[in-house]
């Protein structure tokens, strides 16, 4: 069985921590940046639309949606959702969620490859999902190398989608963070606000894909894949 006691020193402890600490700070930021008005005034659903019009898209709705930063796009509905306390806030926190959530409405319209690629990756995620764990228990369990290997390469699928996710975000950022100052929406001196925003919600998609790998490391050192040998 590959949940063992390296499985839980050497993924469940670091993931844990990892993803503790990033949430922690994405919380800490929204949390005190919220806090902060911006002196312009806009709203992150303004924010958000004078983005879309600089970029020249007409055909993204922003819409508001419910839940704690579940601000999303999506690129099958062309809608730009989002939270309660991102729609009709004019905090710092909100102008920087609601312009990262542009940026992908933005990366959508200019077919940016790795958005592209994360969305051609999507069905093949949802197999290695379901797929992955029963694979794993059979050939651990059965000790049947050809399953374990299947159900290594199915869970592989999910880490190279959190691997393409990162620049995915990371850019978003970066437009979001550029936009947000030249568009007029907010000053210069507010950008520290929103890059502490959104730095800690970029710590996010870094500590799952960390964990993950970290996952798939032990499971090839289970299978004997990469150095050591397995354990029973």
């Amino acid at each position: 069985m590959y949940i063992s006691m390296s499985y839980i020193l050497m993924v469940l402890i670091p993931g844990l921590v990892m993803s503790g600490l990033a949430s922690l700070m994405v919380k800490a930021a929204f949390s005190k940046y919220s806090q902060v008005a911006t002196r312009r005034g806009y709203t992150g659903a303004q924010a958000a639309q004078i983005l879309l019009d600089g970029a020249g898209i007409s055909d993204v709705q922003v819409v508001p949606t419910h839940g704690y930063l579940s601000d999303h796009y999506n690129p099958v509905t062309k809608t730009l959702a989002l939270s309660e306390a991102v729609y009709a806030s004019n905090s710092v926190a909100a102008i920087g969620v609601a312009c990262h959530e542009a940026g992908h409405a933005i990366q959508h319209a200019r077919m940016y490859a790795p958005l592209w690629l994360r969305s051609a990756l999507v069905p093949a995620v949802g197999i290695g999902s379901y797929a992955s764990n029963s694979l794993l228990f059979l050939g651990f369990a059965l000790q049947m190398r050809p399953l374990l290997m299947l159900g290594i390469i199915a869970f592989s699928t999910i880490v190279l989608f959190q691997l393409v996710t990162l620049p995915v975000e990371f850019n978003a950022s970066r437009r979001a963070k550029a936009l947000c100052v030249s568009s007029g929406i907010i000053s210069e001196d507010e950008q520290v606000g929103v890059n502490r925003v959104l730095n800690a919600a970029a710590l996010t998609y870094v500590a799952a894909f960390a964990s993950s790998l970290l996952t798939l490391l032990h499971l090839l050192i289970q299978a004997g894949v990469l150095g050591g040998r397995r354990e029973e």
